[in-house]
């Protein structure tokens, strides 16, 4: 482990993959870890720079770990197309690896695995295939990205376009980025209170390419045939939506700019046997980088939650 850029109490260390492709895995110790682990994995556009988060669970005696997914955050290297994959479960070796070292090198017997956005996607998909593995003893999800946040018919007749074009040109851009609504409130040079290096996570996203899109789409697809996840999940997802807004706005501030909270409802249940939605009213699409009270209901869930 060397030093990380979220300061003293940080490490992290490289997780090499095939070929020259490599995962960033970043650790905080418990002062006490004698409730385990937990893992967070990152959405698109994104990377780990939650310091309050960690702090929040290793003051609660959990060692806590994220991943900085390959060409995500940390991990990105000079040439590489940012955020692409053309299969969500190419990531899964990584959270393989961060599994590892949590378990076997750090020899934690408990593991809860936290996932946001297209995280959330990409871990339910993860639980599902190690089902009978043992590696898994609670799986929370904030804000997970269940379904195209688009009008009907291009989640329909788009997608169709999209699987044939992700097939044949994956790298094409397809939308230059997700607006600058988000980012602006959440960043505190904008209108949030927070601090993360844009080189890492821009502030309207990067480009959306036309292969990763159809990787979503086919992992959206496996989610709503039923997933089987064996362990207990819990949902987090805010109080309402408010998309395709051009320009921010005071409302950008008390809801989901980025995904509609009605497709959480609504698919969360094809997860697995035990799943539980939480509405937390006023939240972000990152609800641990919601208001304080907000961000502090939702931190608040997962401890009745795990405490459970």
């Amino acid at each position: 482990m060397t030093p990380d850029v979220l300061g003293d109490d940080y490490q992290t260390r490289t997780l090499p993959l095939g070929g020259d492709l490599a995962a960033t895995l970043v650790r905080r110790r418990a002062p006490r870890a004698d409730r385990g682990a937990v893992l967070y994995v990152h959405g698109f556009a994104d990377y780990f720079f939650q310091r309050h988060v960690a702090d929040h669970f290793a003051a609660r005696g959990y060692d806590f770990y994220a991943v900085d997914l390959r060409a995500y955050g940390r991990s990105l290297k000079p040439g590489e197309v940012a955020n692409f994959v053309v299969d969500l479960a190419d990531h899964f070796e990584e959270i393989d690896a961060a599994v590892r070292v949590v378990r076997e090198e750090d020899g934690h017997r408990r593991l809860v695995v936290m996932g946001h956005s297209t995280g959330g996607l990409t871990t339910s998909l993860w639980a599902h295939e190690r089902r009978a593995d043992g590696v898994l003893d609670a799986l929370v999800l904030n804000s997970p990205w269940l379904e195209l946040a688009e009008p009907w018919l291009l989640r329909t007749l788009g997608t169709a376009a999209i699987r044939a074009l992700g097939r044949v040109a994956p790298k094409l851009v397809i939308r230059p980025g997700l607006g600058p609504v988000y980012g602006q409130s959440i960043h505190r040079d904008h209108h949030g209170e927070w601090d993360f290096d844009t080189a890492w996570k821009p502030i309207e996203a990067f480009p959306v390419t036309a292969g990763w899109l159809r990787a979503v789409r086919r992992g959206h697809a496996r989610l709503h045939r039923g997933l089987d996840v064996r362990v207990p999940v819990l949902v987090l997802r805010s109080g309402r939506s408010h998309l395709r807004a051009k320009r921010w706005t005071p409302e950008a501030m008390t809801a989901d700019t980025v995904l509609d909270v009605a497709h959480m409802q609504r698919w969360a249940p094809k997860i697995g046997r035990d799943v539980t939605v939480v509405r937390v009213d006023g939240g972000l699409h990152d609800l641990f980088l919601s208001a304080q009270s907000v961000r502090e209901r939702a931190l608040a869930e997962v401890d009745r939650f795990l405490d459970t």
